[in-house]
């Protein structure tokens, strides 16, 4: 009975010891492939976008605009070519900023009452 413990401890430790190799190796797989689609990355075509960088350049109201049309834009861009969801031509944090409260993506704008219990 006791030669029966022992082997069941053994093979509790050794099964331990395999799930810990196991998720060490998931681990290694995921930043293999992480680092192999970083390097394929690299050997993209660069897009010139000098043309599109013409004319206004879109600041934090302009981000703010496009975030609340941007369910609409991402409707259309799949019929047209001409639309984006996200204009190429801005100004940097300032227009990301008015986008991500535009589109609602922190929640800022609302939707504090639908989480609130109703009595």
């Amino acid at each position: 009975m006791d030669a029966h413990k022992n082997a069941s401890i053994y093979f509790k430790l050794k099964l331990k010891k395999m799930k810990k190799l196991l998720y060490s190796n998931r681990t290694l797989f995921i930043l293999i492939v992480f680092a192999f689609i970083l390097f394929l990355s690299g050997c993209a075509n660069k897009e010139v976008v000098t043309e599109c960088l013409k004319g206004h350049t879109f600041g934090f109201w302009g981000g703010l605009l496009h975030g609340i049309i941007a369910p609409i834009d991402l409707i259309l861009m799949l019929f047209r070519n001409d639309i984006t969801v996200f204009a190429p031509n801005n100004n940097g944090a300032w227009y990301a900023l008015g986008f991500i409260i535009g589109s609602g993506g922190w929640g800022f704008l609302g939707g504090h009452g639908a989480s609130r219990s109703r009595r």
